[in-house]
């Protein structure tokens, strides 16, 4: 998303979109195990301060594409199964199918926590669906004394059909975390964060039905945009948020500090 005013992704940026989801190269695998791969790319010269692309697939092979799009739509549910979340909510609409929101969460310890304001975006292309989003700034929303402010430069997952009950999930990150970070904060990042909150997805999946049968079954503005709540915000209120005009924490000195999950998992 070059150029300074804050602009709604049209067809063609989809489309690129699904084209970098699909294409490997140049890309370094460093994980593949039960259908599931995780690859990464460099940017830039510098290992320690470059910032690194991230994309992860995912086979589903009792998940239709349709409940996969609900569930990572779906932010009242998302507050039930992702362990990383500190706070979620959005902050308005742009179009039917174009919103703001805010999203908080934890980092591995002991790097602080992370937030960020996105534009998101999304459609559905035949049988496949796209999400997508990128940071913008919002007068009301700065940036947080206890939050690093972080940068998406551009994130989002396709969803593929191969069947009723069958499809993969591409997540791809393309993410400026702010500051220097070690490299086991890539590494774990890549060989088992990333993996863990990807199944973590599947399983939330397998369960939505019968959560939202209890939880408003009926709406979903993601599919019918009459429902949805949000006041509207002017595309005069965002600006770009460029990583450089944000604080840059240095915590590339900082060990890692296990969980006892990790520890199980060695």
């Amino acid at each position: 998303m070059s150029g300074e005013s804050v602009l709604i992704p049209d067809d063609r940026s989809f489309s690129n979109f699904k084209e970098e989801c699909g294409s490997d190269d140049g890309w370094s695998l460093t994980y593949n195990k039960s259908g599931l791969t995780v690859l990464t790319q460099t940017i830039g010269g510098d290992e320690e301060k470059s910032l690194h692309k991230l994309k992860c697939r995912m086979v589903c092979r009792d998940v239709s594409a349709e409940t996969m799009y609900d569930v990572l739509h779906d932010i009242e549910y998302r507050r039930k199964w992702d362990a990383n979340v500190i706070e979620t909510f959005d902050i308005g609409k742009l179009t039917v199918n174009a919103d703001v929101g805010y999203y908080s969460w934890k980092c591995p310890k002991p790097l602080r926590n992370r937030d960020v304001i996105t534009l998101r975006s999304w459609l559905p292309m035949g049988s496949d669906y796209i999400i997508m989003n990128y940071s913008v700034k919002h007068p009301k929303y700065p940036p947080k004394k206890d939050m690093v402010r972080a940068v998406s430069i551009q994130t989002g997952y396709l969803i593929q059909s191969h069947g009723p009950t069958h499809c993969t999930l591409t997540y791809l990150a393309h993410v400026d975390p702010k500051g220097s970070l070690p490299k086991w904060v890539v590494n774990k990042s890549s060989q088992f964060l990333a993996p863990k909150a990807m199944k973590k997805i599947s399983k939330a999946c397998l369960k939505y039905g019968e959560w939202k049968q209890r939880h408003n079954p009926g709406i979903k503005p993601w599919l019918y945009p009459e429902q949805t709540t949000l006041p509207t915000i002017p595309l005069s209120e965002l600006s770009i948020q460029h990583a450089d005009s944000l604080e840059n924490i240095d915590e590339s000195t900082l060990s890692e500090m296990q969980t006892r999950e990790e520890r199980d998992s060695d």
